[in-house]
């Protein structure tokens, strides 16, 4: 009988059929992918889409998608140092410059340097300032929040921190939000067809009319009653599935915190707080208005005015993504980003500063990470001893090279470990003597400089553990 289904006969000796059948069954075969089951756990194989083992799990192996936590992990390590390359940046930019490049990223540029040249009050001022800037979750309020949170064991009381923190996050991120609005929504108008663009385009100026206002119930009025129904119908009606659709989800998202960060609902936040007798003691005589003063009035919320060298460096940033600067600069920028990024992600557990400095004709460029628990308060003999503060500070210093410094502190007594490169060896002693007296000179106990020759860089997850505690979150991607 013809085979109705094929495009020919089968040739006699090459049944298929036959072929399949006489194939030795080899369940310990890897070469064998098993079929994805949720509901059991399957021996391993090499399925092609798992990225956790194999070279992909390695440095410079492809992007890990079994974990956001190992994916950061691994970003962490293939991060070049920041310190490296924004010295390499500056150092390098009138030559840069020299080479026929528009006025606009050269006077970015300059202005940058210019702000490098510090004396010792500028330069106190200005890491203070950092630190101090990315603390949004400081103050006497969240430190009631912190110990209500870890002494409470009711799960409702918990809850409803969380909420406020939440909502206190949104409501914080207003303007970012506004920001990623507004781009989104003019990627969208040049990713769909223009008939549809055009329309977009209209409504995205009104909303940012809306932002320019402070017409916020405007704004939400028209992302929920207009640009959300506009494209629903667009992908309902084309049943697009390229970049659009990826751009209305992230869309999706933004919307959702901007409305969850609203003003009303912070406060709603802030009352279910009050109703918990515990934290109505110690918050009952917070009024409305004296919880926004003190929101807006928080070293976090002037950050974005008061910090002219974040503000001068993304300028520079902009110009040079945009590749005004040519592709080197571009390249290095990208770095500079993505190295920031990195070190302000949610799995990083510790504090994270840059120190680029002019100092006597001199360039010194270091980052430094702070932890202020290293160690957590424990009792020896029945008292209570104070918190491990540690630091690892990362410096090129102009003709010396690159330095690491561990330098770990409790209360006045404190221990440095110094890691120098090869120019600097014959100068351990002498580096030994003034580093003890600057600390004694600054009334601190010294309990051991050690000073030895640099043989590789530290790894940020070496001085601090902590980094590995987001392995024991839920973290998968999907």
């Amino acid at each position: 009988m013809p085979d109705l289904l094929g495009v020919t006969n089968p040739v006699p000796g090459h049944d298929n059929t036959n072929i399949n059948r006489n194939m030795p069954v080899s369940p310990g075969d890897t070469r064998v992918q098993n079929a994805p089951d949720p509901s059991r756990v399957s021996r391993p194989d090499n399925r092609t889409e798992r990225q956790d083992s194999g070279d992909a799990a390695g440095p410079g192996g492809a992007l890990r998608y079994d974990s956001n936590f190992q994916a950061f992990m691994q970003k962490l390590m293939d991060t070049p140092e920041l310190s490296q390359t924004l010295a390499k940046v500056l150092q390098d930019y009138q030559a840069v410059v020299s080479s026929g490049l528009q006025e606009g990223i050269s006077g970015e540029m300059g202005a940058l340097v210019e702000m490098l040249k510090m004396d010792e009050s500028q330069l106190l001022k200005f890491l203070t300032q950092q630190l101090s800037d990315g603390a949004r979750f400081s103050g006497p309020l969240f430190t009631i929040l912190r110990e209500a949170y870890s002494q409470s064991r009711s799960e409702s009381i918990r809850y409803d921190i969380l909420q406020f923190l939440k909502r206190y996050g949104d409501f914080t991120s207003a303007s970012h939000i506004e920001g990623n609005l507004m781009r989104v929504l003019t990627r969208l108008t040049h990713a769909i067809p223009s008939s549809y663009g055009n329309q977009l385009l209209t409504f995205t100026q009104q909303l940012g009319q809306s932002f320019a206002s402070g017409d916020r119930a405007g704004a939400m009025k028209l992302l929920l009653g207009t640009i959300l129904p506009f494209l629903s119908s667009y992908t309902e009606k084309t049943h697009d599935m390229g970049l659009s659709r990826s751009l209305i989800s992230q869309l999706a998202l933004d919307i959702t915190r901007y409305e969850n960060g609203s003003q009303a609902n912070l406060l709603q936040s802030f009352h279910q707080l009050l109703g918990h007798t515990a934290l109505r003691a110690r918050l009952g005589n917070l009024s409305d208005n004296a919880l926004l003063e003190f929101i807006n009035n928080t070293a976090f919320a002037r950050g974005a005015e008061d910090n002219q060298f974040a503000n001068q460096l993304v300028s520079a940033a902009a110009w040079a993504l945009r590749g005004e600067a040519g592709v080197d600069a571009q390249d290095a920028f990208k770095q500079i980003v993505s190295a920031m990024l990195i070190n302000e992600s949610v799995y990083m557990p510790v504090k994270h500063a840059i120190i680029p400095l002019d100092w006597d004709g001199k360039m010194m460029f270091s980052e430094v990470w702070v932890d202020p628990d290293a160690e957590n308060n424990f009792k020896r003999g029945g008292a209570e001893q104070d918190n491990t503060i540690r630091f690892l500070f990362k410096l090129d210093i102009q003709g010396l090279g690159f330095f690491d410094i561990v330098l770990a502190s409790r209360r006045d007594n404190v221990e440095v470990l110094i890691a120098c490169p090869e120019k600097a060896v014959p100068f351990t002693k002498t580096i030994q003597g003034e580093i003890t007296r600057i600390l004694e000179h600054n009334g601190l106990k010294s309990n051991g400089v050690m000073v030895r020759k640099m043989e590789k860089p530290l790894a940020i997850s070496d001085v601090f553990p902590k980094i590995f505690e987001g392995e024991n979150s839920v973290n998968v991607k999907i």
